[in-house]
């Protein structure tokens, strides 16, 4: 028996949350709908400027790990915190909601606790700006082997891939849950990220683990093509299990010979921040629990559609009782 069923590793990110109409973001020269990343000096300033802040805690595999734990499964998530205020309070809002965060606040270091500051209008459009701080320096010494060995399913954010303490991380976290017979797997997160380190990314993939996810941009990025399904075949060949979100068009899964195309019906997003996060929640939860393929998109797909009915990138309803309503719980 495992401890934990899934455990992640990634950006430890507070959203910091406030209203906002137009004109404070051109006053603040904030563009709108976008994210971007921001200095530690443009982060205080426009930390200083919201009033009445909401604080949550994010960062994209915390947000899957975060959902996979609303549906009952134990989880534990690794990842950097400054011992400042938001770092305690990240720390421990993960705990609260049922998630073992497994680091220390890390103490001594000139870096704080990364967040992101969004800024919603009365439109409903989100505006991220995200300093990512701490979080991105984790490294082999953030990963405790108590845990890694003790997880079922280990899921790697790979934004954390920029930096070669962040990989070697990786590399340590995947071997140490493979050797204990768990699976390890990676969310590509981001093209640009692919097309630094493309070698990198292939070399994880083919040799160090048992599954990938990521959107069609994504996949297409590690073999430099824009054909999908020609990349899902090269990928396929070099890694177990292939997941492929195709947004309106549903999610292609690939295991060997094994093809699966699961469709999804149109929603208009209220906000569609979290989709990805929990799709992969709703796939990680089927994987764990030893469903079909089919099923596993399936759980992603409900999981992705509520999260994206409200404001916010976790989900709020019950999703084991969608689950049953679907047939996909016993």
């Amino acid at each position: 028996m495992k401890t934990y069923e899934v455990v992640g590793i990634g950006n430890a990110v507070v959203d910091v949350i406030a209203a906002a109409d137009d004109l404070f973001l051109d006053n603040m020269g904030i563009e709108k709908g976008i994210m971007q990343l921001v200095e530690r000096a443009r982060a205080e300033v426009l930390y200083g400027a919201m009033s009445d802040r909401t604080q949550t805690p994010g960062g994209s595999v915390a947000n899957t790990i975060a959902g996979i734990g609303a549906l009952g499964l134990p989880t534990a998530f690794i990842g950097r915190v400054a011992d400042d205020a938001l770092g305690r309070f990240y720390a421990q809002s993960m705990e609260d909601a049922g998630t073992d965060f497994v680091n220390d606040t890390v103490k001594g270091e000139d870096l704080p606790t990364s967040r992101s500051m969004i800024f919603v209008s009365p439109d409903g459009e989100r505006s991220m700006n995200t300093y990512l701080g701490i979080s991105t320096d984790l490294g082999p010494a953030d990963v405790p082997q108590n845990v890694t060995a003790n997880a079922k399913i280990m899921f790697l954010e790979g934004y954390l891939f920029d930096k070669d303490q962040g990989k070697e991380a990786f590399r340590q976290a995947s071997r140490s849950t493979r050797a204990a017979g768990g699976k390890s797997g990676i969310a590509i997160s981001d093209p640009f990220c692919v097309d630094r380190h493309r070698a990198d990314f292939l070399q994880m993939i083919g040799e160090e683990l048992d599954y990938v996810i990521g959107n069609e941009a994504e996949i297409q990025s590690l073999f430099e093509t824009d054909d999908t399904n020609a990349a899902l075949r090269q990928t396929a060949d070099k890694c177990p299990i292939v997941v492929c979100t195709r947004s309106g068009a549903g999610v292609t899964l690939v295991r060997g010979d094994e093809w699966v195309d699961v469709p999804v019906d149109a929603i208009t997003p209220v906000d569609a921040t979290g989709a990805g996060d929990q799709f992969a929640a709703g796939f990680l939860y089927g994987l764990a629990t030893g469903r079909d393929l089919e099923t596993c998109g399936r759980m992603g797909h409900i999981c992705a559609g509520e999260v994206i009915r409200h404001i916010g990138p976790r989900p709020q309803a019950d999703i084991s009782a969608m689950f049953q309503a679907e047939g996909l719980l016993e």
